[in-house]
């Protein structure tokens, strides 16, 4: 077998086996609480959340600083999508229960 059908064969193989959801970092929402409620990411990189949402209700993540809104039904789940970040903090919060679904993104 040549080298470039090797590379090939190997990429595919690779791209077959990848999970379904292919975000760079998972959220998880149980219990009206984030987990992580820190999320590092690399900055000036663009980065897609999985958005888990445990809970019987909706939730909706929310961000003024990354400028993102996304509703997630009851035990579904959805990706935010987030732009390139300068190096820094961006909190976030769940719409619905402000006073215990809170976060940060830190990029670095």
């Amino acid at each position: 077998m040549n080298a470039t059908r090797f590379l090939t064969g190997l990429a595919l193989a690779s791209v077959l086996s990848a999970p379904a959801w292919a975000g760079d970092t998972t959220l998880t929402l149980k219990d009206h609480k984030f987990t992580p409620a820190e999320l590092h990411v690399k900055a000036n990189q663009a980065t897609t959340i999985q958005f888990v949402n445990n809970d019987d209700t909706a939730e909706e993540f929310d961000s003024t600083a990354l400028k993102v809104e996304k509703v997630v039904g009851g035990h579904s789940q959805g990706n935010v999508h987030i732009r390139a970040l300068a190096p820094g903090k961006y909190p976030f919060m769940g719409e619905y229960h402000t006073a215990t679904a809170q976060g940060v993104v830190i990029a670095e």
